[in-house]
C-alpha cells in the first residue's frame, strides 16, 4: 500500500493551465501577473484590502514585526504552543520572546495570561497570536486586552486560512495577518505565505523590503536593509489554481475530522481538540488526546503502530517553552500546553483521504489498546 501522510498537497487539476500561461508569457521570474492576481484573490476571499504575496509565512511574520516597529530591546509575546516559525522571527529582529500558555477549551493563547504577561513586563510591545491546527484565537478578548495597553497585534493565521471568526474569514481579526502555503497546508503553493492588513502603508513597506529595499531610482539605492522574500510568478500560479477549491478543500477536512469522530467515538481515553464557539474551524489537521489509564495505551505506542503500517503521524506542536533553543525565554502558564503536547497526537488529515483509509488508521489505532 502507498504510504499515508499526514498531510500531502491536493492538487485541483487547474495548476498546469496556469503554470502553463505562466511559461508561455515568459512571467517565469519573480513577480508577475499571477502575483498580482493572487495577491488580489486572496485579499477578496479574507476579507482584507491589501495583501502581499511571499515566499514563506515565515517570510510575512518578520516582515510584519518589521513594519509594526519591534526591534533590538523589545519582548514579543507568543503562544508557546506552535511551530517555531512562529517565534523565530522575533529574534530576526533583535527582540525577545515572552511565551504564553494556551487554555483547555482552545488550545490557543489564554487572554487571562496574555493579561498577566503585559502586566508584567512593559517591554512587551506586540503579541502574535497563532490561531492552532485551523481554529482562530479568541480575537474579542485578545483585541481588548491588547487595545487598553496599546500593544500591536498580529495574528499568525498560518493554519487558518478557510476558518471563520464569529462569521468572518480567518485572518482579518488583527491589525496585521501571516499566512502560509507550506506544502502540507490546506492549499499550497509548493512553498510560499502572505502578508494582509487592512493598512496600505504597512503593506507598501513590506513590499518595499520584500524586494531588497530598492529605492526608486534607476540604479541600486539602498536606505534600509531588505529581504529577498517575493513568491515567483510560476508558485503564485500555483496558488490561483488552489485558491479557487479552498472552500472544498476545508470541506473536505471538516468530513475527515467528523468521521474520525464517528470512528472513535466509543474509544476510552480518547478525545478530540474542542471547537471554539465563537469559530468554526477548518480541521487543517485532526487532533486527538490520548489519556494513558483509559485508553490502555499511549500516544506514542499510537504512532509507531501507525508508522509501522507506514501511516505518517505526528505528535502535537513541543512547546516553544520546552524547546532548547528557547529554554531562557520567560513564560507565563506552561502546564496546559506542556500535557498537550505529552497526549496529543495528530491523525492523517489530508483532503483526499479516504473512508476507507480512515478506517485502517481507527484499526490500527484501536489495537493498541492493551498491548
Amino acid at each position: 500500500m502507498a504510504r499515508i501522510y499526514l498531510s500531502p498537497p491536493h492538487l485541483s487539476g487547474r495548476e498546469l493551465d496556469l503554470l502553463r500561461d505562466a511559461v508561455e508569457s515568459n512571467w517565469i521570474a519573480p513577480l508577475g501577473p499571477h502575483v498580482e492576481a493572487f495577491e488580489r484573490e486572496l485579499a477578496g476571499v479574507v476579507g482584507v484590502p491589501h495583501a502581499l504575496a511571499l515566499s514563506s509565512g515565515t517570510a510575512a511574520l518578520h516582515l510584519a514585526l518589521i513594519v509594526l516597529g519591534i526591534g533590538p530591546g523589545d519582548e514579543v509575546a507568543c503562544a508557546s504552543l506552535t511551530f517555531s516559525a512562529s517565534a523565530n522571527p522575533i529574534h530576526y529582529t533583535g527582540a525577545a520572546p515572552v511565551f504564553v500558555d494556551v487554555d483547555a477549551a482552545t488550545w490557543t493563547m489564554d487572554p487571562e495570561l496574555l493579561d498577566r504577561a503585559l502586566a508584567d513586563r512593559p517591554q512587551i510591545r506586540a503579541v502574535v497570536a497563532v490561531d492552532l491546527y485551523g481554529q482562530c484565537c479568541d480575537y474579542d478578548a485578545i483585541t481588548a486586552i491588547c487595545d487598553r495597553r496599546g500593544i500591536a497585534l498580529l495574528q499568525d493565521a498560518a493554519e487558518s486560512l478557510g476558518a471563520s471568526y464569529r462569521g468572518a474569514p480567518a485572518g482579518g481579526q488583527a491589525a496585521i495577518a501571516a499566512f502560509s502555503f507550506n506544502g502540507n497546508k490546506v492549499i499550497t503553493t509548493s512553498g510560499g505565505g502572505m502578508l494582509v492588513s487592512r493598512n496600505a502603508d504597512w503593506i507598501a513597506h513590506a513590499r518595499k523590503l520584500s524586494t531588497q529595499a530598492r529605492e526608486p531610482a534607476p540604479h541600486y539605492e539602498h536606505t534600509e536593509i531588505g529581504f529577498n522574500y517575493r513568491l515567483s510568478n510560476l508558485l503564485a500560479a500555483v496558488g490561483r489554481a488552489q485558491l479557487e477549491v479552498l472552500a472544498d478543500r476545508v470541506a473536505a477536512r471538516r468530513r475527515v475530522n467528523e468521521r474520525y469522530r464517528e470512528l472513535l467515538a466509543d474509544a476510552p481515553g480518547i478525545s478530540f481538540m474542542p471547537e471554539a464557539s465563537y469559530g468554526r474551524g477548518n480541521c487543517w489537521l485532526t487532533c486527538i488526546l490520548v489519556d494513558p489509564e483509559t485508553a490502555g495505551t499511549d500516544r506514542e505506542s499510537i504512532r509507531l503502530a501507525l508508522e509501522a503500517e507506514d501511516i505518517e503521524a505526528r505528535p502535537l506542536w513541543k512547546p516553544m517553552h520546552l524547546q532548547p533553543v528557547f529554554r531562557e525565554a520567560p513564560m507565563v502558564g506552561g502546564d496546559v500546553s506542556a500535557s498537550l503536547f505529552e497526549r496529543g497526537l495528530c491523525l492523517p488529515s489530508g483532503s483526499a483521504l479516504t473512508s476507507g483509509d480512515q478506517e485502517r488508521i481507527a484499526e490500527i489505532l484501536l489495537a493498541t489498546r492493551g498491548t
